[in-house]
Parts: structure tokens; sequence; C-alpha cells
């Protein structure tokens, strides 16, 4: 795959990270920041995905109530723990 030239500006503490963690590697400090960029841009991406998949959800009106969940996760770590709860909130969306 091609590349293309990038500069940045790093404070000398970062710097002397990056070059730690190069040697350690046995890989250069431009490939270590390249992968810390993507993983960084890859994780990003992923957490746009998930607040999409999230407002998916969410739009359509179906809730687990804030006393179940609390019901729930004060029944862990008892001899009576609960099963997660079904959801007990619906909203007529066709009301707004």
């Amino acid at each position: 795959m091609a590349s293309s030239p990038f500069s940045l500006r790093l404070s000398p503490e970062l710097k002397e990270r990056l070059d730690a963690v190069a040697e350690s590697e046995d890989r250069s400090a431009s490939y270590v920041a390249t992968k810390a960029i993507e993983a960084f841009l890859d994780a990003r991406d992923a957490k746009e995905r998930a607040i999409d998949a999230a407002f998916l959800e969410a739009d359509k009106g179906v809730f687990v109530s804030s006393e179940a969940v609390d019901r729930w996760m004060e029944s862990w770590g008892t001899d009576n723990e609960l099963p997660m709860p079904e959801p007990d909130v619906f909203i007529d969306k066709s009301h707004r």
C-alpha cells in the first residue's frame, strides 16, 4: 500500500515514550505511530457505529426502567441473583 509523508510535533516526553515502544517492538517510531493512529481511528469509527446503533435501538421506544435495573443490580452477588430485566417501558411514538 502506498503511503504519504506526514509530520507531527510531539512533546519530548511523548517522543521518548514512542521511541521506547518502537525499540521494545523492534520497529520504527513511524511504524508505531502509524499503528497508534490507525487504532485510534478504528476505535473512533467503532464508537460512531455503536452510537448510531444505540439511536436506532432507542427509536424503537422499548426500554428497561431504572427501577428494574436497580433491582437487578442490587441482586448481584446474592443467593437470589435476578436475571437481566426485560423491557418494561414502551413508548408509543405515534403520539409525538
